[in-house]
Parts: C-alpha cells; structure tokens; sequence
C-alpha cells in the first residue's frame, strides 16, 4: 500500500538478486527512500529528518487514513441508489471525498497526534510533533483551518444537493466533536478501549457512507442503524491499530484492548468482530432479497479469514500492516457490495 509505483516482475530475478547483493548500497537507497514514503504517508516505520513543512504538515494529516474514509463516500453514493455518472456527479463526490479525506480525516489525525504526542515520543518518536520538526502553535493553526474549512465545505454540500436541513453539515459537526471527545480529555475515549475502537470504526464507515448516502438521496434511519452495526466490524479494524502502540499505552495507563486482555486474546476479539460481523450483513441481504450480493460478501469474507490465520494472529505486532495491507481490499470491496446491494433494494 506503501508503494508509489507499480511493481513489474523481473525477467531475470536471479541476476537482479545477485546484482542487489553485490551492489547494498542500492539496498541502502530502496530502504531510505521506502522510509521516506512512509514518514510521508504518516506509516509506522518512518524515518525523522524532514525539514519542508509541507510535508511535515501532509505528514501529520496520515494520507494513508484518508482511503477508508474517501470509499465509505463511494458506498454511501451507492446506497442512495440515485448516482448517475454524470459531470455534475463526479465533481459532488470529489467535493465530498476532499470533504471525508483530507478536511475531516486530516483533522482528526493532527488532533490525535497533539493529544498523543507524550505516547508518540514512546512508541513514534519519528513523528513531526515528539521530534520537534514542527511547533504546538503551528500544530494548532492546521486544527482549525482543517477543522473549518472541513464544516464550511460541508454547508456548501448542502446547499449543492438542494437539502432543507443541513445534513452534511450536521454529520461534519458531529464527526468533529467525536473526533474531539476521541483524543482530549477529559473524555478521551480512547482510553477505553472498547468506546474507542467503536467510535473510530464508525467514523471510518457510518459518518462517511452517510455523508455520501446524502448527497445523493434521503438519510434514513435504516441506513444510519445498518451502517452504526457494519462499524462493528471497523471496531476490529481499529483493533489493529492499537497493536502498534502496546507499549507506550501500557506505561501511560490507556486501557487499549491489547492492554486489557493482553495481545492473543485480542488479536482473537478483532479478528471475530471483523468476520462476524460482515457475516451479520450478508444475513440481512439475505433477508432483504439480496442473495447475489450476499453471496459475494460471503467470498470476501474468506480471504480475510485465511489472511488471519496467515499472518494476524500468528504475531499481531509485527504483521499489523502487512495483514492491514493484503486483507483490508477485501473488506473495502465488501463495504461497495453491501452499498450496491441496499441501492438495488431500495433500502
């Protein structure tokens, strides 16, 4: 997921291994440079060093966060059963993605990190704000420019898609104080575990398939409730990130599943939510009719219960994101299925 470019196989991979082999410091390039990506996509694994504060301030934002948040756009598009591909259209969903991903996403990112930056200097002390790369008033100034221009674009969505009551506007705000309640205290929901991983899984699936599901049809209660019970299934993939950061969590008394019931038992809690819970959906296309597009949730579902078995829960904190990087397509591509489906239905 890491990767800028494509990868092209080798006619050779004999010769390209010995020449790597005889040549490390081409080994030492493709490392640097594999860092940098990271540090610039907001990954674990980064290196320090940055000093343009443009991409110190892109770096807080964790471009890598925004892909959820700019699909579940896509999925509530689908599930308002109104989209038409038409100039008008695309141009509302690239509003609503920058709307979801870079304003709202980012936001909430660099709101994270400035409440986490005493866990960061521990577990992520490459990241902009412990290795002092950017300063707390600077930090602060992108909050609220992000945090503005997010709820200002989101008013101008209404008024685009013709709505009475502000919905996107009324989500975006919501959204925002979740976010908040999420990383400051004294709420600080993160600090328990089971309240924080649901509040981040639904604000990677209920806020933005709404926001989407808005913009092009009606917000009904059946589409808020369903999508708030598919969160449960983003609660596992929250699960995952917590994994990364054990060890400073459990030095600074944050209650993170991981730190609750020790990291077997809850690489098995993630995991279980993650399946179950898809598998609760496809029951209700089922029940709705859907039976095609049931069967292709369930034929998603099973690669990402084989990639579990291969690499989640055979050692959670060293595969974190390689099991993120090969499963998480799998469950994307359920979230679309499922947004067909309810549009098809007419839900």
């Amino acid at each position: 997921m890491s990767e800028l470019t494509p990868i092209t196989p080798d006619s050779k991979p004999a010769e390209a291994l010995d020449s790597a082999i005889d040549n490390p410091s081409d080994q030492g390039i493709v490392t640097e440079r594999t860092a940098k990506t990271r540090q610039l996509l907001g990954m674990k694994g980064a290196s320090p060093g940055e000093t343009s504060i443009w991409k110190i301030r892109l770096q807080l934002m964790k471009p890598i966060t925004w892909i959820p948040l700019i699909w579940g756009v896509v999925c509530g598009a689908a599930s308002s059963g109104n989209y038409t591909w038409t100039l008008e259209n695309v141009l509302k969903v690239a509003a609503c993605m920058f709307l979801a991903g870079p304003l709202m996403t980012g936001y909430t990112q660099i709101l994270n990190d400035y409440y986490d930056r005493e866990i960061d200097a521990i577990n992520e002390p490459y990241r902009p704000i412990p290795s002092g790369a950017i300063s707390l008033n600077q930090v602060i100034t992108q909050i609220w420019v992000l945090l503005i221009g997010g709820i200002g674009l989101a008013f101008l969505l209404d008024v685009w898609a013709g709505h009475e009551f502000p919905t996107i506007g009324a989500i975006a705000i919501i959204g925002s104080f979740i976010a908040y309640i999420y990383s400051a205290p004294p709420l600080k929901l993160k600090q328990n575990g089971w309240l924080g991983s649901y509040a981040l899984g639904a604000s990677y699936i209920t806020l933005p398939w709404s926001t989407g599901h808005a913009l092009f049809g009606d917000l009904n209660s059946t589409i808020v409730i369903l999508t708030m019970f598919y969160s449960l299934a983003g609660l596992g993939i929250a699960i995952v990130n917590d994994f990364k950061s054990v060890e400073g969590d459990r030095q600074l008394g944050l209650n993170s599943l991981p730190v609750m019931f020790g990291i077997n038992t809850a690489a098995w809690i993630c995991v279980l939510t993650i399946d179950v819970f898809q598998g609760f959906i496809a029951a209700y296309l089922v029940y709705i009719h859907e039976n095609l597009y049931a069967g292709i949730l369930i034929l998603l579902i099973i690669p990402q219960i084989i990639l579990q078995n291969i690499y989640f829960l055979r050692d959670p904190v060293a595969n974190d994101v390689k099991y993120q990087a090969s499963a998480q397509p799998f469950l994307v591509l359920g979230m679309l299925v499922v947004g067909l489906a309810l549009g098809h239905a007419g839900i």
